[in-house]
């Protein structure tokens, strides 16, 4: 059950922000991204733009393995689109940089951020997203005593029963995809119209939901967890 318990991860306390003084290439990097001369600025762009395209174009090369339907042409074209929206995003949070890394590399993380989301997507432009639960064996565990497997089987009939009962029609859509499916979560946002965030809070929703059900019928959702002793 370790998927479906560990699908969301929320922090558990906000830690004190702290402002660092940003090295002397860092500082250079802020001040001409700010200058109000139009050439200083515009020579800045220019250079984060192929540092963006830099760090897109490795990421789309290490990724493009799950890709493999995809051209050159094109993934060069997802670099490129990669380089621009981080771009745009590392401009418009300039204000958000603390200093804790030298400028390059925080904006280079755009960039693979980026380049990583829109591949995903790419490599699941031509599959379909399923939302039917086909996995309920990947559970299992082959070295598992009878007494374990006999509480496994018992808990896996409860959550299909509780998937299939007491969610909601678009929690069990979100759930299956996600955690049975392995759908990556900003693709299946893409195919349902909606927003990574969205779908974080409805599969915790759904989450505790399962779990609440199989409390209530005496069953134990962390079993999975706790290998095979009675």
């Amino acid at each position: 059950m370790r998927r479906l318990r560990d699908s969301v991860a929320f922090p558990i306390s906000a830690r004190p922000v702290t402002q660092l003084a940003p090295d002397a290439d860092s500082r250079e990097w802020l001040a001409t991204l700010r200058s109000a001369d139009p050439r200083t600025h515009a020579e800045a762009v220019g250079r984060l733009h192929e540092l963006l395209l830099r760090a897109a174009r490795f990421e789309v090369r290490r990724r493009s393995g799950a890709a493999r339907h995809v051209g050159a042409e094109q993934l060069d074209d997802v670099a490129h689109q990669s380089a621009h929206d981080a771009l745009v995003a590392v401009l418009a949070k300039l204000d958000d940089y603390r200093g804790e890394s030298r400028f390059t590399t925080w904006a280079y993380k755009f960039a693979l951020l980026e380049a990583g989301v829109k591949m995903r997507r790419r490599a699941w432009n031509d599959r379909e997203v399923t939302l039917e639960p086909a996995g309920w064996p990947a559970f299992a565990d082959p070295g598992a005593s009878p007494y374990y497997d006999a509480q496994m089987a018992e808990l896996l009939a409860a959550v299909g029963e509780a998937i299939a009962g007491d969610l909601t029609t678009h929690q069990r859509d979100v759930l299956v995809a996600i955690t049975l499916n392995d759908v990556p979560i900003d693709v299946l946002a893409e195919r349902l119209q909606t927003t990574r965030g969205a779908l974080y809070k409805t599969l915790h929703d759904a989450r505790r939901r399962l779990r609440s059900c199989l409390a209530a019928r005496g069953l134990d959702p962390d079993l999975h967890d706790r290998g095979t002793s009675p």
